[in-house]
């Protein structure tokens, strides 16, 4: 398993930051017996289980403090995989998103023909006066 610096960056930097300001995970945090990689290896297995390939970064997120908090866990096995982090797209909010043009099949509609009689005027308009 060869994660890439950004996604440990942003494992690492997450963590940090519940444990300055969650009282309660920081003990879980500084345990001698949890560490980085494991955690990076656990979130891999458990990402291998669900067979899905792409994650939201709570989800991620959300993994790696279960591993931290669940003493059950011990040292996961390495994975051979790929992770990747990329940031979110900027918002453009002058540009709409493409939308990929999709043939609609369309049967001409049978209008009925009737034949339209005038209608009687029975009141008076500005220009009969």
């Amino acid at each position: 398993m060869k994660a890439s610096e950004n996604f440990k960056n942003a494992i690492e930097g997450y963590l940090g930051t519940l444990a300055q300001g969650d009282d309660a995970f920081a003990p879980h945090y500084a345990k001698a017996s949890k560490n980085l990689e494991s955690c990076l290896h656990y979130i891999f297995g458990e990402v291998k289980k669900t067979g899905f390939c792409a994650f939201d970064n709570q989800e991620i997120f959300d993994m790696a403090v279960k591993y931290y908090t669940d003493d059950s866990i011990g040292t996961p096995a390495p994975i051979a995989c790929r992770a990747v982090v990329q940031p979110p797209a900027p918002a453009d909010l002058f540009t709409q998103p493409e939308i990929p043009a999709v043939p609609v099949k369309s049967e001409p509609v049978p209008t009925a023909r009737k034949d339209v009689k005038p209608a009687v005027q029975t009141a008076l308009t500005l220009f009969d006066l």
